[in-house]
């Protein structure tokens, strides 16, 4: 359910195509909700089914047509209420954090490299996350800007300091993932002796 709600709330901007949705959705909502273009599309088409998004064949080269989408006032009244209502929280699937319980499987040389291989992962995401938030300080965030042209100027520093807040979850989430990583290299050697003491290198 949360895609809808991610694709209603990109349409709360402007009207997109498909496309455009997809290009856009990859580069703001994408980083708090994965979905490929494969789920994108079937949802727009149950969207406007079931009267949340409005659609219309617009010209798209010389001979081909592509489907713009618009938000409707059921999507509107959709989003909204959604926004309003709490939050239900899906089970966790945490394939790293499952693995960790069982380490004692994995080799030494194993185990290192996973936790190496954790913060270099959350150390990209941790860079893209504060890049974020400088374009959102700096007026440098397409989406965002487009969102605050149709926002009344009194109310636009809610926009901008709720964009702010999400990103830097994301940020402490990243930094907390680093520590935790950098504790079990600490523990690897605690359990296993240092890296460099090993007479098989592992």
């Amino acid at each position: 359910m949360s895609l809808r709600y991610a694709l209603l709330a990109l349409l709360n901007v402007d009207a997109m195509t498909g496309y455009d949705l997809c290009k856009v959705f990859d580069s703001s909502v994408g980083h708090v909700w994965y979905a490929p273009d494969s789920q994108i599309y079937p949802q727009l088409r149950k969207m406007e089914r079931e009267g949340l998004i409005d659609g219309e064949d617009v010209p798209w080269g010389k001979n081909a047509t592509k489907r713009r989408y618009h938000i409707t006032e059921a999507g509107v009244a959709d989003f909204t209420a959604w926004m309003n209502s709490p939050l239900e929280y899906a089970r966790v699937r945490d394939p790293a954090h499952l693995r960790a319980a069982y380490l004692e499987w994995a080799s030494p040389a194993a185990v290192r490299e996973q936790m190496r291989a954790h913060m270099a992962h959350h150390s990209f995401l941790l860079e893209a996350w504060r890049t974020r938030v400088h374009e959102i300080e700096n007026g440098g965030s397409q989406m965002l800007n487009r969102r605050l042209e149709r926002t009344a100027p009194q109310d636009r520093h809610r926009t901008i300091a709720f964009k702010r807040f999400a990103y830097e979850g994301l940020i402490a989430r990243a930094e907390a993932e680093i520590a935790w990583a950098e504790r079990g290299l600490r523990l690897a050697d605690e359990l296993y002796g240092p890296e460099d003491s090993a007479p098989d290198g592992s």
